[in-house]
């Protein structure tokens, strides 16, 4: 009975910033993948509370009480390849990056997709010269764990570098471009590959690591066909095959959607 007179607006607010602190987290987890972590700590807690506050099984609640003290410790030697993603999506979160952007505007929105145009460019370029290429191009989540596992450089986008790159005899033609802020950030970078059963045969390399880079992150991946001279799209674990110069420029630029039944 004391309890419930003492329950006040504050303890009120409490369980309401809790509630919603741990949804944002249950958000974040989900979009990077690690969610089941998410899960069973959240369990291993609440199995906790249940045994230490609720039943006061001392045993129990005492050994519970031991691997609480340990456990961040478990999680981060088992799980840190996850919680590495986990941390750059909460880094990379659209929310963090609002505050940032009021106090450090260095180019317009008309700046933003200036790549756009080269990048199309070239893509058709190459399709018609059937020249293979995997091009990655940032949204939200930082791909900095990506860009480091090729050769780093900075670079403005152009079509004509891009060309050169790709070029079949060019050292750095193997792995995929990595294009951030407008800016080519990365070459020869190596992408997570999909292995899914229903993955069509008729996809090589290029066109799995683009689609396993999709699953990984929210990044834009565009894809050249050596062997059929086409473009296609990964994002968000879907693809989409033929793309038209058109398409591609509207899909980059952000005014449509990709259609993931293509």
């Amino acid at each position: 009975m004391n309890m419930l007179v003492s329950f006040g607006i504050k303890d009120v607010l409490d369980i309401l910033l809790v509630a919603f602190f741990l949804y944002q987290i249950y958000k974040l987890m989900k979009s990077s993948g690690t969610l089941a972590i998410f899960g069973g700590v959240v369990s291993i807690i609440v199995v906790w509370l249940l045994v230490s506050q609720v039943l006061e099984m001392r045993l129990m609640g005492m050994i519970l009480d031991k691997f609480i003290s340990v456990g961040f410790l478990v999680l981060v030697i088992l799980f840190q390849d996850d919680i590495r993603k986990f941390l750059v999506a909460l880094g990379s979160n659209r929310g963090w990056k609002f505050f940032v952007n009021l106090f450090s505007r260095k180019n317009g929105d008309a700046d933003k997709n200036k790549f756009v145009a080269p990048v199309v460019l070239a893509c058709m370029n190459m399709a018609r010269k059937k020249t293979g290429a995997l091009i990655v191009i940032q949204k939200e989540m930082d791909l900095s764990a990506y860009i480091h596992t090729g050769e780093m450089f900075t670079a403005d986008v152009n079509a004509r570098l891009i060309e050169n790159i790709f070029f079949k005899n060019s050292p750095l033609h193997d792995g995929a471009m990595i294009i951030a802020d407008n800016q080519i950030k990365s070459v020869g970078c190596i992408l997570p590959v999909a292995h899914d059963a229903n993955i069509s045969k008729d996809m090589g390399l290029r066109h799995r690591s683009g689609l396993g880079m999709s699953k990984e992150t929210d990044a834009l991946i565009v894809i050249v066909s050596e062997e059929r001279g086409t473009i296609a799209v990964a994002h968000n674990g879907k693809i989409q095959a033929n793309v038209s110069a058109e398409t591609l420029q509207q899909i980059l630029s952000g005014t449509k959607e990709m259609d993931i039944n293509s």
